[in-house]
């Protein structure tokens, strides 16, 4: 018997990815930057969840129960069983997820409001620019876009990505963390500089200036709850 709180006739994605437990926090996603941020936070903060693996496939992430939690048709999405005044709750798009899930536990969002405000604008910057600058790079650098003749796509992506990671580059000298102490920004920006191996865009960008950002990276890939949130939920 399916738990109401997860009932596919209040949240119809149940009916696709049916819940093993449904009093934990229910997880679709893939592990593409985006998705990983929510898996690594969850393992961060010890927060009880079940993962689903959602393809990015059409018949996955534009089927009717997926849409029915996010109808931008893009992972990761969540449903909280406990959420706010003991409702349930369905949230998508990972920024807010990451802001749900760190005001939920008390976690990696600062322990004051400067903190917490400082976190958000670099969390911004992620979402804003670093994410989807980066993923046109991959696009026209490594996809379908590199087949466009016309060099000025390719050259406007590069010379973006190079200006931003020259931004993180310096906001990093003399601290190991975005914002000086591990947080929610660290957990949105540091897998969108790991795509960069992924899209062979490493020489081009020149990676090897940025001896602040190869360290940070390196701290990032080493904590316990990222290396398990990088392969969650695992592919099939």
């Amino acid at each position: 018997m399916i738990d109401p709180v997860i009932d596919p006739a209040k949240f119809p994605i149940a009916a696709k990815w049916p819940a093993s437990d449904p009093s934990v926090l229910q997880l679709y996603s893939f592990p593409t930057p985006n998705g990983v941020k929510a898996s690594i936070m969850l393992e961060e903060i010890g927060l009880p969840y079940e993962a689903h693996l959602v393809t990015l496939s059409d018949a996955d992430v534009k089927s009717p129960e997926f849409l029915s939690l996010n109808p931008n048709n893009k992972i990761p999405a969540i449903i909280d069983p406990n959420g706010p005044d003991g409702q349930p709750i369905g949230l998508f798009e990972s920024g807010a997820i990451l802001i749900y899930l760190a005001e939920k536990s008390g976690q990696l969002l600062g322990s004051n409001a400067t903190q917490r405000a400082h976190i958000i604008q670099w969390l911004m910057f992620q979402m804003g620019g670093l994410g989807p600058m980066l993923g046109q790079l991959g696009f026209f650098y490594k996809f379908a876009g590199k087949a466009i003749e016309d060099p000025r796509p390719v050259e406007r992506y590069i010379n973006e990505a190079k200006r931003l990671l020259a931004v993180l580059e310096g906001q990093l000298d003399g601290q190991d963390w975005i914002t000086g102490s591990y947080s929610i920004a660290d957990i949105a920006i540091a897998p969108w500089l790991r795509v960069l191996d992924f899209y062979e865009a490493m020489e081009v960008l020149e990676w090897d200036n940025h001896p602040n950002l190869d360290a940070y990276l390196d701290r990032f890939v080493e904590r316990p709850a990222v290396k398990k949130g990088l392969i969650t939920p695992p592919r099939n």
